[in-house]
């Protein structure tokens, strides 16, 4: 498996070995895991990528191999040569692959020492996350960091293979590109040789999978890093790795169908999950009118439900004069919470939705004879039973209510329904529900800027029937849009893409685009659209997110070998740093300091 190394070669990983390999001579290279000296007998715990194997020192085989064993300590790397024994019954240890048999060491070679690691080499570690990531070469070594990178390296080769076998070719598109605004805050790299202009890294191959369409590739598939300069949180970093496809000549149905393939696919082979397809699809509005989320997780129910038609003309005026404003009263049935919940926990649901901008929720506690609330005086009684029904409110329930502007009582009642499930402990990471969220809006109004904004990106296509809002009421107008949820979580989005040149430069006068400034920012992409341009669309996963929620983690830190922490830097290399003054020089930049 590899070149001599002092004369001893690698025969076997820990762990491809068995009791089929009962008495042979193998040798074996790896970590000192533990050491345990025993009534004169040392034992050493060999850990290398594969897993555990127990190595015996006994004096009465070798004093010479014995003594030297004495010195080792945890994190030497050692290599092993040794006859594979079987274990008697009662030192079988059940909870390794390995347990029933060890090596007795003839041949033992100290090949590096090494100091106390500052991270324990165990599952799941609680160290410090910044001790893990300053020394996240010894973190790797960690069980469960190696299942999850092995896990990482699977997935990407199943997709390589899938794609590959329904016909789309992998290729590269450049890092280095040219600035467009896509959204988010593009990085910079100054350019030496054009002083004064600078290269950006890519957010994603949007343009360049574009024009592969257009150049007849027909499926394009890669798994690429993207960059972008955005705040942080735990599934996000500022180098990413998407799955990227596109195709042409398809609609939304044919990208779909593509791809639920690969998930089964991916799932089945990587942790022998079978994941029934096709997966549901809920309209945008559908997912917010019953999630408050336009990526809800559907691995539980506490559906939104709406009650602006009973509450229009009750005496709570809290609901009256909401819905006579143009807002909207919904409520959550939070079953068997009535009973679970103290007052003092539904006071912190209260508390809770405040930071999504509600001013308060009202609720009913249903008991087996009487409600408790401080709102049902309000109602008369025909209007408490048309609520109580509608909810199918049972004896022990908690309904909880927001009633505000659409926009805050989607965000507090979705950020509820998943508060509640954490607490009702209805988060199961072993159960995986998938589903599409199709129609997206295709713009948003922007307040701040006072124009409207793409919702995905400009290059998205309005759905055909929609068309005629273009002018008269862009907020209306639907996308060929699509993102695929995991859980709760967006683990990937596309659309079918505008391969029309006059409607792709209407949409970007829409979006505040003058023609002179759609031109310079997306030339290159508006003048090949005057060659031919097929039909096509696509998307993209988070890999990493993707990974994410295949490994049970809750942070892509887990899955990635070397991240970023959250204010965008590298705790172990120190990036970023300051350079040379020779280097800014070069690159025509003066520093501020």
């Amino acid at each position: 498996m590899g070149e001599s190394i002092y004369g001893m070669k690698r025969t076997h990983r820990c762990t491809e070995l068995s009791l089929a390999n009962t008495g042979e001579t193998v040798t074996v290279m790896g970590w000192a895991h533990k050491r345990r000296d025993l009534g004169g007998v040392i034992f050493v715990d060999l850990r290398d990528r594969s897993g555990i194997m127990q190595v015996v020192f006994n004096p009465q085989n070798s004093a010479e191999m014995f003594t030297k064993a004495e010195s080792i300590r945890n994190e030497y790397v050692l290599a092993i040569t040794g006859l594979v024994t079987k274990r008697s019954p009662e030192t079988v240890n059940p909870k390794l692959s390995t347990g029933e048999i060890e090596i007795m060491v003839k041949e033992l070679r100290i090949l590096s020492r090494a100091e106390t690691p500052p991270v324990q080499i165990e599952e799941d570690s609680d160290v410090n996350e910044t001790v893990r990531l300053k020394y996240r070469y010894v973190d790797l070594r960690r069980p469960d960091m190696q299942r999850n990178l092995t896990l990482r390296h699977r997935v990407a080769k199943i997709a390589r293979d899938y794609y590959d076998s329904n016909g789309f070719l992998e290729i590269e598109t450049p890092m280095l590109t040219k600035s467009t605004p896509e959204g988010a805050r593009d990085y910079l790299v100054p350019s030496r040789v054009h002083p004064g202009k600078f290269f950006a890294l890519p957010q994603s191959p949007q343009l360049f999978k574009q024009l592969l369409m257009v150049a007849g590739y027909d499926r394009y598939m890669q798994i690429t890093k993207c960059f972008r300069d955005e705040d942080l949180r735990a599934d996000r970093q500022p180098e990413f790795t998407q799955i990227d496809l596109e195709m042409s000549f398809v609609n939304v149905d044919d990208v779909i169908t593509i791809n639920e393939g690969f998930i089964k696919k991916a799932f089945k082979e990587a942790l022998n999950i079978e994941i029934d397809i096709p997966f549901p699809r809920l309209s945008y509005q559908e997912a917010m009118d019953r999630f408050g989320s336009d990526k809800p997780d559907i691995r539980f129910g506490l559906e939104l439900v709406n009650i602006s038609d009973l509450a229009a003309n009750c005496g709570f005026k809290v609901f009256s004069d909401t819905v006579r404003n143009g807002g909207s009263v919904r409520a959550i049935n939070a079953k068997g919470c009535g009973a679970k919940f103290s007052r003092r926990e539904i006071d912190s649901l209260v508390e809770f939705v405040k930071i999504y901008k509600a001013k308060g929720m009202a609720w009913i506690a249903v008991e087996e004879n009487e409600l408790k609330s401080a709102i049902t005086k309000f109602f008369s009684g025909d209007e408490v039973k048309a609520i109580l029904d509608r909810v199918k409110a049972e004896p022990g329930d908690l309904i909880c209510f927001i009633a505000d502007k659409d926009e805050v009582v989607y965000d507090s009642l979705g950020a509820l329904r998943l508060e509640l499930a954490r607490r009702l402990d209805l988060l199961d990471k072993n159960v995986f529900r998938f589903l599409w969220v199709t129609e997206f809006p295709l713009l948003e109004y922007d307040d701040g800027d006072k124009r409207w904004v793409a919702k995905h990106h400009p290059f998205t296509s309005p759905m055909d029937e929609d068309l005629l809002y273009l002018d008269s009421d862009p907020g209306k107008v639907r996308a060929k849009a699509y993102d695929i949820v995991l859980n709760g979580v967006e683990v990937g989005g596309g659309s079918i893409r505008i391969h029309m040149q006059e409607l792709q430069a209407k949409m970007f006068r829409l979006l505040g685009f003058t023609d002179e400034q759609a031109w310079e920012r997306f030339g290159f992409l508006l003048e090949a659209f005057k060659y031919g341009v097929p039909p096509h669309g696509g998307m993209a996963y988070g890999l990493d997110r993707l990974i994410m929620l295949m490994a049970g983690k809750n942070s892509i830190r887990d899955v990635i070998a070397f991240p970023k922490v959250q204010n965008a830097s590298d705790l172990m290399t120190n990036a970023p740093d300051i350079v040379e003054p020779k280097q800014l020089k070069e690159l025509h930049i003066r520093s501020l300091e």
